[in-house]
């Protein structure tokens, strides 16, 4: 390709590098001098202040009528308790990832007519154009599927002839558009990718304008359209639980601080899909699916609580997998004693580990759960608890489900572009102003130096 760097340029380039990080480093010890809140949390996990929101709440633990913290984390939409809002459309036997969009986006539950007016409306706007799909997700294929969604993203921009318009009717019209067509964003630009990079046949489904937000993803996933109901249930519930998680998680921050600069819809939600990439948010399950993978190769028997101690030992001491002193999966930036979207998933995905045949797989992760905050917390200095985390189960789930892996945070995604679409709509309706956080220098002051003095 034109433009690639020669040898000769890579070395400059590591010289480069070298000078560019030696530059940056801030000695550590200021950020105790100055009081400095790290990621915007202090040493405890308790976040600083730096917005308000009615969309959602996350809290470590559950609050007391006395006002004192005890029990299991909670997790709030719009004011209802995640654990309420499951409980009551599967007690129905109904999926509900519409019923918690429309909550998220409008602040209340819908009753029975509202939900099927909204439905009907979402699952209308499913369609991407040919010429689209052709120009955008097929010719431009990305080794990366967040990237190619990223991309197909921004290229939409170019189909909305009111695409800069911020007014709140125009914004929610974008934001439901891409509610709608991130589950086909996702699903084509992996056929593509599937197609170019695996050698694999290219086969696109149209999608469903009846099926479920779950359904629909599966339907047109699988070459025989074929699903089980269960795996309908089990695919809605994750995304009900991936749709919110309060304003101060990466990608919900990321959406209201670029919405206060004025920006469009389309590059907004592109700056929040690339927070959600990163294997510190979205990409963790991923990475949980692969620790498991390459813990079954390193256990011989996977019901010996020694041998599996013994692994986990060596990945918090980096001696093991990728070698990043990390036990994927536990441990959370606000929960402590748990995560409440873990303890929702992790009985479903039992039921369905059982289904296909590999509940011996699922005593694994079980036992990990259970010991790996132990080891965490007897090798590392922590200042507060630490239990599973949704990633911990999800991946198995998207596993079981035949989901390639590719599509994991991607599924995140077209999960949360409901929470993000809210908190855009939260942000323009709130405030005029623009985010800047405050940063000190610590750089010393110098004088500037002729060239040639230097």
């Amino acid at each position: 390709m034109d433009g690639e760097m020669g040898k000769n340029d890579q070395s400059y380039l590591n010289q480069l590098s070298e000078k560019a990080v030696s530059t940056c480093l801030v000695d550590a010890s200021f950020y105790a001098k100055y009081d400095v809140k790290r990621g915007l949390r202090d040493v405890t996990g308790k976040g600083v202040l730096a917005g308000l929101t009615q969309i959602g709440d996350v809290m470590a633990h559950t609050p007391t009528e006395d006002g004192e913290d005890a029990g299991p984390g909670c997790l709030i939409y719009r004011g209802i308790d995640i654990r309420e809002i499951v409980d009551g459309f599967m007690r129905d036997g109904r999926c509900g990832f519409e019923e918690i969009t429309y909550l998220l986006l409008f602040g209340n539950l819908p009753d029975t007519d509202e939900l099927t007016r909204f439905t009907e409306m979402l699952f209308g706007l499913r369609e991407l154009p040919d010429e689209f799909v052709h120009d955008s997700i097929l010719k431009l294929v990305s080794r990366d599927i967040m990237n190619a969604m990223s991309q197909s993203v921004l290229a939409l921009y170019t189909l909305d002839d009111d695409a800069e318009k911020t007014d709140i009717p125009n914004v929610l019209r974008q934001c439901l558009r891409l509610i709608a067509t991130f589950p086909l964003l996702a699903a084509y630009c992996y056929r593509a990718y599937a197609y170019r990079f695996q050698n694999k046949s290219l086969v696109l489904h149209s999608s469903s304008k009846t099926r479920s937000t779950a359904a629909n993803f599966l339907s047109i996933m699988r070459r025989n359209g074929e699903y089980t109901p269960l795996e309908e249930q089990l695919l809605d519930l994750a995304l009900v639980l991936h749709a919110e998680h309060g304003g101060g998680n990466n990608s919900a921050f990321t959406t209201h601080v670029v919405t206060s600069s004025g920006t469009d819809t389309y590059s907004t939600i592109t700056a929040a899909l690339g927070s959600l990439k990163g294997p510190r948010h979205g990409g963790a399950n991923i990475k949980v699916v692969q620790m498991f993978e390459d813990m079954k190769r390193a256990v011989s028997d996977w019901t010996d609580e020694r041998e599996v101690e013994d692994y986990l030992v060596k990945l918090v001491k980096k001696e093991a997998f990728d070698r990043k002193g990390l036990i994927y999966g536990i441990g959370h930036a606000v929960y402590s004693t748990s995560d409440p979207r873990s303890l929702i998933l992790r009985g479903h995905v039992e039921k369905l580990a059982a289904e296909k045949g590999v509940s011996d797989e699922m005593n694994l992760y079980l036992l990990v759960e259970r010991i790996g905050p132990d080891i965490i917390g007897q090798n590392r200095k922590m200042y507060k608890g630490v239990s599973a985390n949704v990633d911990f189960y999800s991946g198995m789930l998207y596993r079981l489900l035949g989901i390639p892996p590719e599509l994991y945070t991607p599924l995140f995604a077209i999960s949360r572009i409901v929470g993000w679409s809210a908190h855009r709509i939260e942000e323009l309706a709130n405030s005029g102003k623009i985010i800047r956080p405050a940063y000190t220098s610590v750089a010393p002051r110098r004088n500037y130096t002729p060239i040639g003095d230097r």
